[in-house]
């Protein structure tokens, strides 16, 4: 895999500046009355969105107003998340772990959200049923999505004190290209992005791109700039449960099948998971399998690239249909991925690079609901053109105060990779580039032995995931922050936070200790 782009060009153009884009695509007439004769255009809203970027470094929905807000909803799929709470609830963020959506004030609070949609929803289809409207309902955190179309059913939801928040979920992927001259059903190939090119990398040189080592596996060149051969004499991240939330596993590669436990990895197990809706626990991108081989490949005998924390226990979720998190589905796989990290107790560690533009309340609440459980979280930087990638700092969810923003370097170590994102809100950096030649990190392959390579924040996320396993499980009885503390002391900035690089570089062996 040459590349693995959160923010891809693409994207970025036709969400903030609608390139040859169709005007009136764009222009969404509404024949209903009681709405307004038409709707912002989808130029205005990318514009605003983009404003509000430049100007604050991230974009939540309740930054628009109604007309913007709706008019993204009803030019999107009119899916709108809601998220609900008792009028007299406090301090959701420190407690939404142990909720009990299934006592009385939950339920009365949640019923009262639906009544009030349905109060002004019926106003236009009298026979309308509290089904057509409740698409889905989380059974662990207050939040429901719904079909709505009316003004007026947003301005009421905007305004109950018993709604925490109101959100177009589906805008994100109308912007990329999923509606197409006006027409639904029309996929852009935008909705594939990061996929489909995690095959084997020809010409890889030993001794430049790999070391061949014991029992008879490849070390990625990379390896030696965070000291993890070294680590390894000490740990191999055995006893630690780590998730990856993306894109899946391959069915076809063996090495995270029959062939997990081979050479020097023994005694550990991995789970394959979906929480993408009507999905399988199968990669069909590529992506996922990039970010496992990184992590948790095994250190076999078959000539494939050993990861990280090639002892760790591994757990994968097929959680989004590609890099870019666009569509409700994709909302509702990553969101239930966190909450199922959440409720395994064994589950210590979290990998996800993936990310979007565009703050996800919900998603917020799920990965609030992991970090109350004492999950360790990863999340990646961004990755996109140099372009953008200055224009654009950290993107959601590395933005949030509960996940560490990892991003990527290059082997001079001063330079980010030439797609990453650097910013305040990054933690740690991974070198996964070479300033020389632009070659990157191997990893495991779709199918067969021979390595991959992956680049970006992507596979710095996975590294850095991989990195504190190998930490964790040294030692084993710490609590979370201990694990962070000793891999900040363990960084190459450590005495001096970088603005744009955080702790930078974790040397593995100084933060295993001895």
């Amino acid at each position: 895999m040459k590349t693995s782009n959160l923010l891809m060009t693409g994207v970025m153009c036709l969400a903030l500046f609608s390139c040859r884009k169709n005007e009136n695509a764009q222009t969404g007439t509404i024949s209903n009355e009681k709405n307004p004769v038409a709707a912002v255009p989808r130029s205005e809203i990318n514009r605003f969105i983009r404003e509000k970027l430049a100007d604050s470094g991230y974009f939540k929905w309740e930054m628009a107003g109604n007309d913007i807000a709706w008019s993204a909803l009803v030019q999107g799929d009119s899916i709108l998340s809601v998220g609900y709470q008792p009028a007299d609830f406090n301090d959701l963020s420190h407690n939404i772990h142990a909720i009990d959506l299934n006592s009385t004030n939950w339920r009365e609070a949640k019923q009262q959200v639906i009544n009030l949609i349905l109060e002004n929803e019926r106003k236009d289809n009298p026979a309308l049923t509290e089904r057509e409207v409740v698409l889905l309902s989380h059974t662990r955190l207050p939040s429901i999505n719904v079909k709505v179309s009316r003004m007026a059913t947003l301005k009421s939801l905007r305004n109950a004190k018993l709604v925490r928040y109101a959100e177009p979920i589906g805008y994100g992927a109308y912007m990329a290209g999923k509606v197409a001259d006006g027409k639904a059903g029309v996929e852009s190939t935008l909705l594939n992005f990061g996929c489909g090119s995690n095959t084997a990398e020809p010409g890889l040189v030993a001794g430049a791109d790999y070391t061949n080592i014991t029992p008879g596996t490849k070390q990625s060149w990379n390896y030696a700039y965070h000291n993890i051969p070294q680590a390894w004499t000490k740990s191999t991240g055995s006893g630690v449960k780590v998730m990856i939330i993306d894109t899946g596993v391959s069915a076809d590669q063996p090495n995270f099948g029959s062939l997990f436990n081979q050479g020097s990895s023994s005694g550990r197990t991995i789970q394959k998971l979906v929480t993408y809706p009507g999905g399988t626990p199968d990669d069909l991108c590529g992506h996922g399998t990039s970010m496992a081989g990184a992590l948790a490949a095994p250190r076999g005998t078959s000539g494939s690239a050993a990861g990280i924390a090639y002892n760790s226990n591994l757990v994968t979720v097929h959680a989004a249909e590609n890099v870019v998190i666009l569509s409700p589905e994709t909302v509702t796989g990553v969101t239930n991925a966190y909450v199922l990290a959440g409720d395994d107790p064994d589950v210590k560690i979290i990998s996800m690079s993936l990310g979007t533009i565009i703050d996800v309340s919900v998603i917020i609440d799920a990965i609030r609901y992991a970090y109350n459980k004492q999950k360790l979280i990863f999340c990646a930087a961004g990755t996109s053109n140099s372009f953008f990638g200055s224009f654009i700092g950290v993107i959601f969810p590395a933005n949030q105060p509960e996940v560490y923003a990892v991003t990527g370097m290059k082997d001079n170590l001063t330079d980010r990779c030439g797609n990453c994102h650097v910013g305040s809100k990054v933690a740690f950096t991974v070198v996964m580039e070479k300033a020389s030649n632009g070659h990157l990190a191997l990893s495991t392959a779709m199918t067969g032995n021979d390595p991959s390579t992956v680049g970006g924040s992507s596979v710095a996320t996975a590294s850095c995931a991989g990195i504190a396993a190998l930490v964790w499980s040294k030692y084993p009885s710490y609590p979370k922050d201990s694990i962070v503390a000793r891999m900040i002391r363990a960084a190459s900035l450590s005495q001096h936070k970088s603005s744009q690089f955080g702790w930078g570089n974790v040397d593995a062996s100084l933060a295993v200790g001895q």
